[in-house]
């Protein structure tokens, strides 16, 4: 199933295929879940009560949308998997649960699709699919959070099984998972190809997860640290091979980077509807506000950056459903949602004055869930970074003064 976009000119154009009816008549379908069984947010994290929801999210077909079919997903591609979450963003206000089904699929479930071997695809994929089961990603740890290739949890290879030592930080749905995705150093110091990916059960001896965060935002996602102490994982648990785990973060990373950050769409579109609808209504001086010069202009300019951030994370969704090993659309793609979710936040809390700061508004919820999407993904600066990289800006060479300086040296006595 794809959803197609007019053409590459024309990236909003109109969508008259078969297929993209039928993505559009699903993300109605999801919209409605997503009122009627998440429209609320808990008032605390409760393990029950999130499990049950993403029972029902299962049978929706939501966590395992972009696994192939023979694996029990849907089968969707990265414009239709976006469209999908964008409309789980829209239906709930319950942004960290759409949040921590999203970075289950995307950072956990496709390192297994596309590097796991055929049995490790038969025999997690399933139940990470319907909901049985829930999975996270440890990646992140105290000392080395943007810099990846500095982990300091380590995998010693001892005759047909590993020996993993170390911990992770800030892992989402660590406090609910079945299954882990942890990346380890089985070469320290081997740059890129001494990381290796692992897939390690959450009742293996030697992993404990810590007690749940209390967050600014994204509440509704359960997160912990993660510490394995003489984890004992088979070899047949590597995902790929020994060293590739670099390449399979990478890979998560792109849909991630695209896909996840759809749900801000739908959040997005959700607060800026109730807006628009607020500026109308509230009157001051006799007038509603939105005939206000400086509100209206502020509601075009919300209009605008989250119609920007669309197109953005489309075109890097189309790449990806192509099979682009473009990193920059992705990247940019990331800045442009989490950048334009901060400032609806703020402009939305802005328009509704006191109303604004009150708790349990969805402006002031907007806000509070889109800060940590500036910081996780990859932070926004080494976004910057990647993307100078990619246009030949990442350059070491020495300052130009210093070099002219090195060839007109100061004269000496």
């Amino acid at each position: 199933m794809t959803f197609t976009f007019g053409t590459d000119d024309d990236p909003a154009a109109d969508i008259k295929t078969t297929e993209a009816t039928e993505t559009a008549e699903m993300c109605r379908a999801v919209e409605r879940f997503a009122r009627r069984e998440l429209g609320f947010v808990p008032p605390s994290l409760d393990r029950d009560e999130f499990r049950r929801r993403w029972l029902l999210a299962g049978r929706q077909g939501l966590v395992g949308s972009v696994v192939p079919e023979a694996y029990g997903g849907s089968g969707l591609d990265a414009v239709s998997a976006a469209a999908v979450l964008e409309a789980l963003g829209y239906g709930s206000p319950d942004t960290g649960f759409a949040f921590s089904v999203a970075a289950h699929l995307f950072a956990a479930v496709m390192p297994v699709v596309e590097f796991g071997t055929e049995e490790q695809k038969r025999r997690w994929l399933p139940a990470l699919c319907s909901g049985e089961r829930i999975a996270a990603h440890g990646i992140t740890e105290p000392e080395a959070g943007s810099d990846t290739l500095a982990l300091r949890t380590r995998a010693v290879r001892e005759g047909d099984h590993y020996v993993l030592d170390g911990a992770k930080a800030f892992t989402t749905n660590a406090p609910v998972a079945d299954v882990f995705v942890v990346q380890a150093a089985t070469a320290p110091g081997g740059g890129y190809f001494g990381l290796t990916a692992f897939v390690v059960e959450a009742d293996t001896p030697g992993l404990t997860v810590g007690p749940p965060y209390d967050k600014v935002g994204l509440r509704g996602s359960p997160t912990a640290d993660v510490r394995l102490d003489g984890c004992v994982v088979p070899a047949s648990h590597v995902l790929g091979a020994e060293g590739a785990g670099a390449a399979v973060f990478a890979g998560s990373m792109k849909w991630e980077r695209t896909c996840l950050f759809a749900v801000y769409l739908g959040a997005m579109r959700r607060v800026l509807e109730s807006t628009v609808a607020y500026v109308k209504e509230r009157e001051q001086f006799g007038v509603p506000i939105g005939g206000f010069q400086a509100v209206s202009h502020r509601v075009v300019d919300m209009t605008l950056a989250l119609e920007s951030a669309r197109l953005l994370l489309y075109k890097a969704a189309r790449g990806l459903a192509r099979g682009s090993e473009d990193e920059v659309a992705p990247a940019l793609a990331k800045l442009a949602v989490s950048e334009a979710a901060v400032r609806i936040g703020l402009d939305a809390v802005q328009l509704r004055g006191a109303l604004g700061v009150l708790t349990g508004g969805d402006a002031e919820a907007l806000l509070r869930d889109a800060l940590p999407s500036r910081i996780f993904s990859g932070t926004n600066e080494i976004q910057k970074n990647n993307i100078a990289r990619a246009l030949g800006l990442g350059g070491t060479r020495r300052p130009a003064r210093r070099r002219r300086r090195a060839q007109n040296p100061p004269p000496t006595s």
